[in-house]
């Protein structure tokens, strides 16, 4: 998994925060602690999913398209491309005479898809509402 989910739920929850106004890339950088080139790689991918909208011009921005109880943390990773569970590295050859060393690399690969696809549906039981409510408890 890279950062850039994480990235993406910092700035949904921050935009949240701060509703009716846009929010620079500089100052979203500045709470999440990257760049500001980071940040609107990330955002691109938020805006091409209409998680979030843009304004341009000095006062432009970033802003939510919706109420952060309205988007799940599945639309997000979808939205950044986030793998939870791969591997970079498979062990064995698929040409070796060997089931153990041809067969391997498939079988993990298919764990792997399997615990991935584990990992995204319990995230489209969550919301953005719900990691700000951890962060601002109710009460």
């Amino acid at each position: 998994m890279t950062g850039e989910f994480s990235l993406a739920i910092h700035a949904l929850v921050f935009l949240s925060r701060h509703p009716g106004a846009t929010q620079s890339s500089e100052t979203l950088a500045d709470n999440i602690c990257t760049n500001p080139a980071r940040v609107r790689k990330v955002m691109s991918g938020l805006k091409k999913a209409g998680l979030v909208s843009t304004k341009e011009g000095a006062e432009g921005g970033y802003a939510l398209e919706r109420p952060s109880g309205e988007m799940t943390l599945r639309q997000v990773a979808d939205a950044v491309g986030a793998r939870f569970v791969s591997a970079s590295w498979r062990s064995g050859d698929i040409d070796k005479e060997c089931l153990i060393a041809s067969g391997m690399a498939g079988v993990m690969d298919g764990l792997y898809g399997e615990l991935d696809g584990l990992c995204k549906a319990r995230l489209a039981a969550l919301t953005v509402a719900d990691i700000e409510g951890r962060i601002f408890p109710p009460g």
